[in-house]
C-alpha cells in the first residue's frame, strides 16, 4: 500500500516537472523541451495539423484549378503547364509525411521533423509566388486581383490550419506574403503594397499567438490527465471518502492488515479492530446474545467450509446506527497450496438499501391514504392461508365497498372525494386495531384481513364496528358528507382454501350486501357463487337476445286522473330465455348496466316502441326510459330525428324519462344535452322525483314536461303518514307553479287514486289502473273502440 502511495506521489511530480507552457521556440523546435513534455508535444502539434490534411489537399486542387482558368489565355501554356505538375507532384511528399505519421500513432517524433515539416512548407511557398512573380505580368487588373484574392485565402487557410507548427507556416507565409506585395509594386501600386503587406503581417502575429494558445492548452491536457491519473490511483487505495474496503483474516478470523477505510467505516481505528473477530465485530451488542441475522449465519458458514462468497449483505451496528454491509471474499493461499485466511472486499450500501426500501414503500402503500395496497394485502392473505394450512386455523378476509361515494365525487369533485377517502382510512385503522390488518384495494374499495379468528362473532362484531365508524358524519372543506359501508367477509378454509378464491368469495358477499341496500355486512354462502354464475352466463346470453328475437316490448297505461281517459303508454322491456325463462327486469336490466349493454337495449326499446306508436291515435303518448348511458351517447341526438323521420312519430306524443342521476357526471352537459332533446319537440320526464339528492336544482336547469312521483310518497300519503302527506302536496304545488304536469307511479289501490286525483296529479300509473300489455293486446284495444275509457 506504502508502494502505491509513493508511485502515486511521484506520478504527481512528474507532472510538476512539465513546468509552464513550451516557447515559441521550443514550438517551431530552435530549444529543446523537457523530455516529459516533448514526448506529446511534438505528436500533439502534427495531429493537430493534419486533422484537416484532406480539406487542405482539396483546396490545393481547387486552387490549381482556379490559376489555370485564369490564365489560360493569357500566359504561355508551356509555362502554366510546368507550374501544373509541379504543384501536382508537391502534393505527394506531404502526403506520404502524413501517411507515415499516422502509422507511428504520433508518438516518438524527434525535433527535426518539425524543421523537415518547415523546409516543406517552405516550397510550398516558393510555388504558390510563382503566380504571382511570373503569371501576374501576362495579365491584367482583373487577373491580379483575382490571384491576390485566391492568395488571401491561402494565407488564412494556413494561418488557421498549421499555427500548431509555427515555423512552418511563418515561412510560408513570409514566402507567400512577400511575393503579393512584389506582385504589387510591379503593378504600379505601393497603397495596395502595403495592405498586402499588413494584411500578411496580421496574418503572421495571429499564428504566433494561436501557437502560444496551443502550447498552453495542451500542457494543461497533459497536467490534468496526469492529476486525473493521480486521484484516481489515490481514490482506488486511500480515499477515506470511499464506501469500499479491502479485508483479510487469518486461520482463526481475526482481522489482519486492517485499511483506514475499513476502520472508518466501522466507526472506529485500525488499532482497535486489528486481532479481532471479523464475526465479533459484524454481530455487534448481538455477539453475547447469540441472536444473530440469517446473514451472519451465512457468513460463518461460507468461512468455515473455506468458500468464496460474493455480494453478501447484511446489517451491521455502527456507533448506534443500523448500517448494511455487502461482503465478498475468496480463501487466500500460499505458494503450496495451505490455506491462510480470506482477502476480500466490503463496501457500504445503507444508501442503496434505504433507497430499495423507499421503493418497497411506494410499491406496496397506497399513497393516498397511506394503508397497505392490493399487492401487499394479497401478499398477507396469502400468508395467512399458508398459516391456515400448516397450523389448522382460520383466517377472514373482509371486502368493504362505500356506499354513496360516487356521488361525493361527481358532485364535489375528486379532490373533495381523495381527502374523504384520507378521513375513511383513519377511521378504518382506528377500528382494526391490532387485530386485523387493513388496506385499501383501489378507488372507494377497501379490505380487512383478520390472521386468525377464535370466535365466529369476531367477524360480525368487527363489521359492526366499521359500519357504524365509517357511517359518521364527515367534516370535508366545510361540507358535512355522509357515506356508509358494504361488508362481505369470507372465512378461510372453509370459503375458499387459496388468496384468490377468499378475494373472490368476500367480493361476491359484498355484492350482495350492495344489491340489499348497502349499509349492511353480509357473510359468504355457497349459493352466492352459484347466483355468480348464474349472472356469468345471463350476461352471455343477454349479448345475444336482441339478434335472438328474445326481446319483447310490453306498454303499461297511463290515464288522466280526472277524466279516467287513457293518455298513452309507458314501453316496458322484457326478456324471455329459453334456459332462463321470464327474467326480471330488475335482474336483466342491473346486468345490462355492468357489462355495458344498456346503451344497446335502450336504443332497440326506443326504435321498437316509435315504430308501433304510430299505429295507436294519435292522441295518446309513449314514454320510454332514457338511461344515463344512452344519453351520453354523441350520436343521440343524431338517431333521434331519423327515428322520427323515417317512422313519422309526431315528437309532440314522444316523452323520454330520465332520473336525477343523469346530472351527477357533468351537470352542465347533461343540461345541454336534454336541451339538444327538448329541441327536437320531444317531452322530457323527471322519473322517481324526490328520492335523489338534488331535484330542485333539476327542476331548475331543464324544461320537464312532466315529474313522476315515486310511489314510496303515494303509499305513504295513503296510510295517513303526515310528512308524506305533506311532501306530495307540496311536490304538487311546486310542479304547478312551473307549468309541468304530474304522473304519479304505482297507484295501486283504490284509496290511492281518490287521493291523488284530491291533491291534483295530472296523471296516474300502476296495477289498480291496468297493468303491463302485450302488443297483441294494445291492438287488439284500439281496434273495438277508438278511444277506449280505462277507468
Amino acid at each position: 500500500m506504502t508502494e502505491n502511495l509513493n508511485r502515486g506521489g511521484k506520478s504527481a511530480g512528474r507532472g510538476g516537472d512539465a513546468g509552464d507552457a513550451p516557447s515559441l521556440a521550443m514550438l517551431m523546435g530552435f530549444a529543446a523541451m523537457p523530455a516529459a513534455l516533448s514526448e506529446k508535444m511534438i505528436g500533439a502539434q502534427f495531429r493537430a495539423v493534419d486533422r484537416m490534411v484532406v480539406l487542405r489537399i482539396a483546396l490545393g486542387l481547387i486552387s490549381i484549378a482556379f490559376v489555370l482558368i485564369l490564365y489560360w489565355d493569357n500566359a504561355p501554356l508551356w509555362l502554366l503547364g510546368l507550374w501544373s505538375v509541379t504543384s501536382l507532384v508537391s502534393i505527394v511528399p506531404p502526403l506520404r509525411a502524413f501517411l507515415s505519421r499516422r502509422a507511428c500513432n504520433y508518438e516518438g517524433l524527434p525535433r527535426n521533423q518539425l524543421w523537415l515539416h518547415a523546409v516543406g512548407m517552405v516550397l510550398q511557398g516558393m510555388l504558390w509566388a510563382g503566380p504571382m512573380l511570373l503569371l501576374a505580368p501576362h495579365g491584367g487588373v482583373l487577373q491580379v486581383a483575382s490571384l491576390w484574392t485566391m492568395t488571401t485565402c491561402l494565407l488564412a487557410a494556413v494561418a488557421m490550419g498549421f499555427h500548431a507548427t509555427p515555423l512552418a507556416a511563418c515561412l510560408f507565409l513570409t514566402v507567400a506574403g512577400g511575393a503579393s506585395v512584389s506582385m504589387m509594386l510591379r503593378g504600379g501600386s505601393e497603397e495596395l503594397a502595403i495592405t498586402v503587406a499588413s494584411f500578411s503581417l496580421l496574418m503572421l502575429l495571429a499564428t504566433l499567438r494561436q501557437a502560444r494558445q496551443f502550447g498552453r492548452q495542451i500542457t494543461t491536457d497533459r497536467q490534468l490527465a496526469e492529476k486525473r491519473e493521480t486521484v484516481s490511483l489515490l481514490l482506488g487505495e486511500h480515499d477515506d471518502a470511499r464506501n469500499d474496503w479491502l479485508w483479510q483474516i487469518d486461520t482463526a478470523r481475526r482481522l489482519v492488515g486492517v485499511t483506514s477505510a475499513f476502520a472508518r467505516i466501522a466507526g472506529t481505528d485500525a488499532a482497535a479492530i486489528e486481532g479481532k473477530s471479523l464475526l465479533e465485530l459484524l454481530a455487534g451488542p448481538a455477539w453475547e446474545s447469540g441472536q444473530f441475522d440469517p446473514a451472519l449465519h451465512t457468513l460463518a458458514a461460507k468461512i468455515k467450509g473455506r468458500e468464496a462468497f460474493a455480494n453478501l449483505i447484511l446489517p451491521v451496528e455502527v456507533k448506534g446506527a443500523r448500517r448494511w454491509w455487502e461482503l465478498s471474499a475468496s480463501p487466500r493461499l500460499d505458494e503450496h497450496g495451505a490455506f491462510l485466511g480470506f482477502r476480500g472486499v466490503g463496501a457500504d450500501v445503507t444508501t442503496q438499501r434505504e433507497t430499495e426500501e423507499r421503493f418497497t414503500q411506494l410499491a406496496r402503500f397506497d399513497q393516498l391514504t397511506q394503508l397497505p395496497n392490493r399487492l401487499h394485502l394479497t401478499e398477507a392473505l396469502e400468508q395467512a392461508v399458508e398459516a391456515m394450512t400448516r397450523w389448522n386455523t382460520r383466517s377472514a378476509f373482509l371486502m368493504i365497498d362505500l356506499d354513496r361515494f360516487k356521488s361525493v365525487n361527481d358532485t364535489l369533485g375528486h379532490h373533495i372525494g381523495d381527502r374523504l377517502l384520507a378521513q375513511v382510512a383513519e377511521r378504518l385503522r382506528a377500528v382494526c386495531g391490532s387485530m386485523a390488518f387493513c388496506g385499501r384495494l383501489g378507488g372507494d374499495e377497501f379490505a380487512v384481513l383478520i390472521p386468525e379468528i377464535r370466535d365466529a362473532t369476531e367477524i360480525e362484531q368487527l363489521s359492526a364496528g366499521i359500519i357504524e365508524h365509517l357511517s359518521q358524519p364527515y367534516e370535508v372543506e366545510h361540507h358535512t358528507l355522509f357515506v356508509g359501508a358494504s361488508i362481505g367477509s369470507a372465512t378461510g378454509p372453509r370459503d375458499g382454501g387459496t388468496a384468490d378464491e377468499l378475494i373472490r368469495s368476500a367480493d361476491l358477499a359484498m355484492y350482495r350486501a350492495k344489491e340489499e341496500g348497502g349499509g349492511r355486512h353480509f357473510a359468504y354462502i355457497t349459493s352466492l357463487h352459484v347466483e355468480a354464475e348464474e349472472r356469468r352466463k345471463m350476461e352471455i346470453a343477454l349479448r345475444g337476445a336482441i339478434e335472438n328475437d328474445e326481446l319483447r316490448l310490453e306498454y303499461q297505461p297511463v290515464v288522466h286522473s280526472q277524466s279516467g281517459d287513457l293518455d298513452g303508454f309507458e314501453a316496458l322491456l322484457r326478456w324471455h330465455h329459453a334456459d332462463f325463462g321470464e327474467v326480471p327486469p330488475s335482474k336483466f336490466l342491473r346486468i345490462a348496466e355492468e357489462a355495458r349493454l344498456i346503451t344497446a337495449l335502450d336504443s332497440w326499446v326506443l326504435k321498437t316502441a316509435c315504430e308501433e306508436a304510430v299505429r295507436w291515435p294519435v292522441v295518446l303518448g309513449l314514454s320510454v326510459n332514457l338511461s344515463p348511458e344512452l344519453l351520453w351517447d354523441a350520436d343521440l341526438i343524431p338517431a333521434l330525428e331519423q327515428l322520427l323521420q323515417r317512422t313519422g312519430l309526431d315528437p309532440a306524443r314522444l316523452e323520454l324519462e330520465v332520473t336525477e342521476t343523469v346530472f351527477t357526471r357533468d351537470g352542465a352537459e347533461a343540461v345541454r344535452k336534454l336541451e339538444q332533446v327538448a329541441a327536437l319537440g320531444i317531452g322530457l320526464s323527471l322519473d322517481d322525483f324526490g328520492t335523489g339528492y338534488s331535484s330542485l336544482g333539476c327542476l331548475a336547469r331543464t324544461r320537464f314536461r312532466t315529474i313522476k312521483i315515486d310511489r314510496s310518497f303515494v303509499a305513504g300519503a295513503a296510510e295517513g303518514q303526515e310528512e308524506h302527506v305533506a311532501i306530495l302536496n307540496a311536490l304538487i304545488a311546486l310542479a304547478n307553479s312551473l307549468g309541468i304536469e304530474t304522473t304519479a307511479e304505482g297507484v295501486e289501490t283504490e284509496r290511492e287514486v281518490e287521493l291523488v286525483r284530491r291533491v291534483g296529479c295530472t296523471r296516474l300509473q300502476g296495477y289498480y289502473l291496468g297493468r303491463s300489455m302485450r302488443v297483441e293486446d294494445v291492438r287488439r284495444l284500439f281496434a273495438r273502440n277508438s278511444r277506449p275509457n280505462a277507468a
